[in-house]
């Protein structure tokens, strides 16, 4: 769980989801999903930081441990962006339909549009997980 190969991919996985987020929900995705936000105020402007830092990076060790015993067979990009995408499917739609469904955050449009962003954002931690692994393992 502790090994060089989870802990670095845990800080390089926090970064980009970090960096990435921002990337993608801050810049491109705000614009996309301005219109479909059901609930004014939702979001805290500014974010605070410091729990946002430790979010990714408890997210990124989370998925790079999972990442650790799910590829153990055959690590690399490959097998590490199908379990980005299996977790995108998982908390990107499946979690966010059950918030479509039982909460007004976003309209059903704002859901699909951020299942997408989810789907990049973790194919991307998942690419990042699979190659240092691969190079470290």
């Amino acid at each position: 769980m502790f090994s060089k190969a989870n802990l670095v991919s845990t800080l390089l996985a926090g970064i980009w989801g970090f960096g990435g987020g921002y990337l993608l929900w801050g810049i491109l995705g705000d614009p996309m999903l301005s219109d479909h936000v059901v609930t004014s105020g939702l979001m805290k402007d500014p974010p605070d930081m410091m729990y946002l830092v430790i979010g990714c990076l408890i997210q990124a060790f989370g998925f790079s441990t999972i990442y650790g015993k799910y590829g153990a067979a055959n690590y690399g990009a490959g097998s590490g962006i199908s379990l980005g995408v299996w977790v995108a499917i998982m908390i990107g739609l499946g979690e966010k339909l059950i918030d479509f469904a039982t909460a007004n955050i976003l309209d059903r449009t704002g859901t699909l549009i951020n299942f997408v962003i989810y789907l990049v954002f973790f194919a991307v931690t998942g690419l990042i997980a699979g190659l240092i692994y691969k190079k470290m393992a």
